[in-house]
């Protein structure tokens, strides 16, 4: 089957108090968004990587490419004001059926067994979600205080999210985005079965200058 993977790449990484967006922040002397492209292209050398950007980012992305010499093939799409419209964006690009991998530009660690486990999964059942067991107690907030509650019964939701394409261009041509969280929550509103996988603790997402120091770490150790 034909791979693809939308990259999300349209934060402003508010969180980080930066001049510039997380997903263009260096690890190792390298953009966050090169490591992440460069372990999809990793797995599979020929699968489609659509990178979405917001517009006022995009020669940015262009400068820092030739300031890298970063030439893992892949396709710049214009972002929009949410999530939803870039994803959607990223899907008007794909005109061929397939499976499509919708990930966060800012989760650079993801290894390539995860990318792995989650394509040959929804290549064979249709879906595939990363997920991690609980770790921490967790507390469910009701009124002014709170109650525990068990997290055997709760995971932790990654991407890459992975599709066949024809159950992932159906929901976000239907879905009403307004209670849209994740690519996973748009589906199974269509009664779709979502398939799990196991995740990865190291494929943290990068949103805070914490984050990014763990990140160096790991990616150090690797």
């Amino acid at each position: 089957m034909n791979r693809f993977v939308i990259i999300a790449a349209g934060g402003k990484g508010l969180r980080m108090n930066t001049e510039i967006p997380k997903q263009f922040l260096e690890i190792q002397e390298k953009p966050i968004l090169m490591h992440t492209i460069e372990a999809f292209a990793q797995y599979d050398s020929t699968m489609k990587i659509l990178v979405v950007l917001p517009q006022e980012y995009l020669d940015t992305w262009k400068n820092l490419c030739e300031k890298n010499q970063f030439t893992t093939p892949h396709q710049m799409v214009l972002g929009g004001n949410t999530r939803f419209e870039s994803v959607s964006h990223g899907l008007l690009m794909i005109q061929s059926e397939g499976i499509i991998a919708v990930h966060d530009g800012a989760r650079p660690l993801v290894s390539t067994a995860l990318i792995g486990r989650c394509f040959e999964t929804a290549e064979k059942l249709g879906s595939a979600i990363p997920v991690c067991t609980m770790v921490e107690s967790i507390r469910q907030r009701v009124g002014n205080g709170t109650k525990s509650i068990d997290r055997n019964e709760f995971v932790a939701v990654q991407t890459p999210q992975v599709f066949n394409s024809i159950i992932l261009k159906m929901a976000y041509k239907q879905a009403q985005p307004k209670n849209y969280t994740d690519d996973a929550s748009l589906v199974e509103q269509f009664g779709i079965t979502l398939n799990t996988v196991e995740g990865d603790r190291s494929n943290i997402k990068i949103t805070e200058s914490l984050d990014l120091k763990l990140a160096a770490l790991l990616l150090e150790s690797r």
